[in-house]
């Protein structure tokens, strides 16, 4: 009897709505794991023949899986506090690399291998645009993420100071006030410059900028590398220079350093003098330069622009790399490979490789991962009605067996 096809093709379909909904809870706690539903479709109806009307008589043949789909909403993020770790919110995937293919992904539990490269669990290279010097190149192929501990950050030549100073009025005659600020050569090497302030007149002190004789390999007393006249107004306000102080050139150091050529800005940037004078104690609160000294990298994290930005020994900060997104026309058309993984098909359509934050793609919260979308409650209510729909089809197939078997009896 054909109709046999039809309450097995039922049991087919709640068995494979089972499978599904198993799965999607085996993988409850699977990190930027997506759930699954399936999609029925009825069995080409057979045509029996036309009614009075003419309208056609047909007889259902069952039914069949006609699809699977993925619900792509965001799971919940989950702080970690790891570094490598990265939780990927709105469109989007993380793009991955085995030595025979490249992959995409939503699970951002990464870590680090030997190499000093970010790496997913199973050992697939983080893939990103590389940085140069701080620079992130978008146009570059792409390329694996390096976070090396033994990364260095070269040095940097300071060209220019500031200093936050005070004055004190109501120093005598001949009073003198020093400020030390180190500065950093092309080696990196820290040299301390000297700055006396002297009180000549009212409103007037002189300046001497000096340097220790041992930083160019003499002996004796410092050496003056810029002097002047500083000037104020009855408010006490710096009136003379005005700006800054160019052309502080230092040669001949011991160390082999290029020669300096040191700009002292007397303004901040706002353009008000960081020199003053005023009835108070002379001091000097607060001193910068924007040179440096050789760094190590000791820590990184990622930016919700992909940015993975490494933090140094020397204070400085620098662009590692920035982390890549792929989105696809049809996000449906992905085909799964396991490991969290995804693999492009014809019906996906080519790999859209950009920048999160950027072009439809989501942000990237770093420190984190992206949980599972699954909800426990909507699975078990799936679990009940394909457990439902099971047993109704059993009962058919039972009721067309008994029927099939009274038939037989009349026969006999």
């Amino acid at each position: 009897m054909s109709a046999f096809s039809t309450p097995l093709s039922g049991l087919e379909a709640s068995s494979a709505s089972l499978n599904v909904i198993a799965n999607n809870l085996a993988n409850l706690n699977t990190d930027g794991y997506k759930g699954q539903s399936l999609s029925f479709g009825d069995i080409f109806n057979q045509m029996q023949s036309t009614s009075g009307n003419g309208d056609p008589i047909q007889i259902g043949a069952g039914v069949q899986v006609a699809g699977t789909s993925a619900n792509n909403s965001d799971g919940n993020v989950s702080s970690t506090g790891v570094a490598s770790n990265m939780a990927l919110q709105g469109n989007g995937f993380f793009v991955v690399q085995s030595s025979d293919q490249t992959s995409f992904t939503r699970a951002g539990d990464f870590t680090v291998n030997s190499s000093g490269q970010l790496c997913t669990p199973s050992g697939d290279l983080v893939m990103g645009y590389p940085a140069t010097n701080g620079v992130v190149s978008t146009t570059a192929t792409l390329a694996p993420i390096s976070v090396n501990q033994s990364t260095t950050m070269p040095a940097v030549a300071t060209t220019s100071f500031q200093m936050n100073t005070n004055l004190d009025s109501s120093a005598g005659i001949g009073s003198t006030f020093n400020t030390p600020i180190s500065v950093n050569d092309s080696l990196g090497a820290p040299q301390v410059l000297t700055v006396q302030y002297t009180n000549t007149a009212a409103n007037t002190w002189s300046y001497n900028v000096t340097l220790p004789a041992s930083a160019t390999g003499g002996t004796g007393s410092p050496t003056t590398v810029a002097s002047g006249t500083l000037s104020f107004d009855t408010s006490g306000n710096l009136t003379s220079p005005a700006g800054s102080i160019a052309g502080i050139n230092i040669t001949g150091l011991a160390d082999g350093a290029a020669p300096m050529s040191l700009t002292w800005n007397l303004n901040n940037s706002s353009g008000t003098p960081t020199i003053t004078q005023q009835n108070s104690a002379s001091a000097t609160t607060t001193t910068n330069q924007n040179g440096f000294g050789v760094g190590t990298l000791t820590s990184y994290s990622v930016q919700p622009d992909g940015t993975v930005e490494g933090q140094f020994s020397n204070s400085q900060t620098l662009a590692l790399g920035k982390v890549a997104v792929a989105n696809f026309a049809n996000v449906q058309g992905l085909a799964q490979s396991g490991n969290n993984d995804y693999q492009e098909t014809f019906s996906s359509g080519a790999a859209v490789i950009g920048q999160a934050g950027t072009g439809g793609d989501g942000k990237i919260t770093g420190g984190a991962v992206e949980q599972s979308n699954v909800d426990l409650s909507t699975e078990f209510s799936k679990m009940i009605i394909a457990q439902q729909s099971y047993e109704a089809n059993a009962k058919a197939l039972t009721t067309l067996n008994q029927v099939a078997q009274a038939t037989i009896q009349m026969m006999t």
